[in-house]
């Protein structure tokens, strides 16, 4: 079933009020791309739309990473990738295209897509919302190139906790010169809220994660990771978004297990219409190499409606250890119908 019709057969249903998203909350990109689920959940945001003088609902990922395909690397604008983008954007088109929901009535997504950094705030309580995306990368240690389909699922079955499963059901990579085709981690875990803000007062939250299937697709610069305990923080301040986020994974490299340590700042503001821009800085430790991934990364995020928010980005490895380049797109949707 299409997007367009699951959408069509939530609204010959009773419409439920739109439920207030409190500081924190935004309905634009959220934490980071989610490309290997060991980074927390990275999917990536970008919150603020509108005015960007009145402050904006929160909302934000756990990554995966996904690919668009850039000019700078010829190998990432395959022909198959392009084409699965295209499909990806007709059929996120037509679901906005078939949808009349009054977006009064509708209640806001809460992206955490595309960014690395998480937002603090949940899905409105009682939603179940997927974030869907693809990813692309370059120029890496563990490959020349990597392509992959990512998606969470989050549903908060209370105020102050929610549910998330991550995967990535399909990978493509290239070692070499030799191709691969796997499935990638899944991944299990909950967020819980610890106090809720509102205005410059921040929200602060903790999650976790386990590994639950360990996929056999390449890794990305930060590595593989069984267990990871995230630390929370989104405030608004100026018309300014901000989700800070510090990590504490077990990363595994066979039998050996290690503390890895990460670091996320993501700062998102609106533009014109229903658009908005995130930049955000990232460091994860590599204890097995004894180094450091940081990236760079920026995303654009267009607010189709309530329940659609639309991303695309790319990020630039800073240290030698680090992916070079990664590129993304990808979409929020939350089912309008309230199932708790």
């Amino acid at each position: 079933m299409g997007l367009w019709s699951l959408e069509s057969w939530f609204e010959s249903k009773p419409a439920s009020h739109a439920e207030r998203c409190p500081s924190g909350l935004r309905s634009t990109l959220g934490k980071r791309v989610l490309g290997k689920l060991n980074r927390g959940f990275e999917s990536h945001p970008l919150r603020h739309f509108g005015n960007p003088a009145v402050p904006p609902t929160a909302a934000r990922r756990r990554s995966a990473d996904t690919s668009l395909g850039m000019g700078a690397q010829p190998s990432l604008a395959r022909p198959g990738v392009l084409r699965l983008i295209a499909v990806l954007s007709l059929v996120c088109a037509a679901s906005t295209a078939s949808a009349q929901t009054d977006a009064s009535e509708a209640p806001e997504a809460n992206p955490g897509r595309p960014t690395v950094s998480t937002p603090a705030a949940l899905v409105p309580t009682g939603y179940l919302q997927f974030e869907t995306g693809v990813l692309g990368a370059a120029d890496s240690g563990e490959f020349s190139a990597r392509y992959g389909l990512n998606e969470v699922m989050k549903f908060t079955v209370a105020p102050r906790l929610e549910l998330l499963a991550g995967s990535e059901p399909f990978v493509h990579s290239v070692v070499g010169t030799q191709g691969q085709n796997a499935a990638g981690d899944v991944s299990l875990g909950f967020q819980a809220v610890a106090f809720q803000g509102e205005g410059v007062k921040p929200t602060i939250a903790f999650s976790y994660f386990h590994r639950a299937y360990a996929g056999e697709a390449t890794d990305f610069d930060s590595g593989s990771t069984k267990n990871t305990g995230i630390v929370l923080v989104s405030t608004d301040i100026s018309g300014f978004h901000f989700d800070v986020n510090a990590m504490f994974n077990e990363a595994v490299n066979g039998r050996a297990h290690r503390v890895q340590y990460g670091q996320t700042l993501s700062v998102s503001h609106a533009l014109v219409g229903n658009f908005s821009l995130s930049g955000e800085i990232s460091r994860f430790t590599q204890p097995f190499q004894h180094g450091n991934a940081i990236q760079n990364l920026w995303a654009f995020a267009y607010k189709a409606r309530n329940t659609l928010v639309f991303d695309i980005g790319f990020s630039r490895g800073l240290t030698s250890s680090s992916t070079q380049w990664q590129a993304f797109t990808g979409f929020t949707y939350l089912l309008p119908k309230k199932l708790l």
